[in-house]
């Protein structure tokens, strides 16, 4: 069963007053079953966080990923230098020279802007060189992994048509205290709603809302990989002809162990402009997905980069003043 509820919570978490006694009833168990696991699981740092999953583009902020040529020597000082930045949600080594690769997203009130700190960040680790590759095109973010080894090679990727919604102070509220991980007790939500002082109904229907409107991605738990078992994880990259693009991506997202595929832009120093997050459990499951999916997709060449180190993984924390702060303290290397 435990795998049953690491799939359900992954995939559509309840959002009602008790979650947990809603997925009890679905599988006929206890809510305190279902809790016990999931606390187990949690313990264990095979549930990463559970939470609201926001767009970081939706929300005003400006992103991109970033790719750093690093001296082996200079890696350790230059992690600490990046990790820093409040907007790094994702750093990892990779087996290229351009050889650290991380996430970046500045509010949209900064005052240096995403450019300027990536400027200032390779000025600052002295890096040889990067690259800013950010978003063209979206086709698929969703970070399921097959915990039950049931799920169909394929999957359908919905086109979502986004609602436009007035953004009010209880918004802005609601993104600030959602963001944050839940805890596994029989009401995870009472905590927000006592704290913002509405009721269920009103937290609800604006989650809906936000989610209506493209800003909350969806609700759900996110696992961490090599702690459920998913030990082989690649950042595929195609190179492949952007008149085309939009056919080929959808077909590269429709494998379910994609959880991320994106188009972002060519550069004469790096020709590859489809990315894919490839989930495993091992490396050579991982590389016969690859395979296949090399089979179906138009590409002049691919390249699997594995991650070798991971050094940060969080969540952006939204409209908080912590980017605002580091941007004070560095702000004096602006030119």
């Amino acid at each position: 069963m435990k795998d049953e509820i690491l799939s359900r919570i992954q995939k559509k978490f309840p959002l009602v007053a008790k979650p947990f006694q809603v997925i009890a009833d679905e599988l006929g168990m206890s809510e305190d079953e279902v809790l016990e696991i999931l606390q187990e699981q949690k313990k264990g740092n095979i549930i990463r966080q559970t939470s609201a999953i926001f767009d970081t583009k939706r929300l005003g902020y400006k992103s991109s990923l970033v790719a750093f040529k690093v001296a082996p020597e200079k890696i350790s000082a230059a992690v600490k230098i990046i990790n820093s930045h409040p907007g790094i949600s994702h750093n990892y080594e990779r087996n290229h020279d351009f050889n650290i690769w991380f996430t970046l997203g500045v509010a949209p009130d900064s005052k240096l802007g995403l450019d300027r700190t990536v400027e200032i960040l390779a000025e600052l680790t002295e890096a040889d060189d990067y690259i800013m590759l950010p978003t063209l095109k979206l086709f698929k973010i969703n970070v399921k992994l097959n915990t039950t080894g049931k799920d169909d090679k394929k999957e359908e990727v919905k086109k979502v048509v986004h609602t436009e919604i007035e953004m009010t102070p209880l918004h802005h509220a609601i993104v600030r205290t959602a963001q944050y991980d839940i805890d596994m007790v029989s009401e995870p939500f009472k905590k927000i709603i006592d704290e913002l002082n509405i009721d269920y109904d009103k937290f609800f229907s604006i989650l809906q809302e936000l989610q209506e409107a493209g800003i909350m991605r969806r609700f759900a738990s996110i696992l961490n990989h090599r702690k459920a078992g998913f030990n082989a994880n690649a950042m595929v990259v195609w190179d492949v002809d952007e008149t085309n693009g939009e056919d080929i991506g959808a077909t590269a997202a429709a494998f379910s162990a994609v959880s991320h595929c994106y188009l972002r832009p060519k550069y004469a120093n790096w020709p590859y402009n489809l990315f894919t997050m490839v989930h495993g459990k091992t490396k050579e499951e991982t590389n016969s997905i690859i395979a296949e999916m090399a089979t179906e997709i138009e590409a002049k060449s691919h390249m699997p980069l594995y991650s070798s180190r991971e050094f940060k993984k969080i969540r952006i924390e939204y409209f908080t003043p912590a980017i605002e702060a580091w941007e004070s303290e560095y702000g004096r290397l602006e030119a």
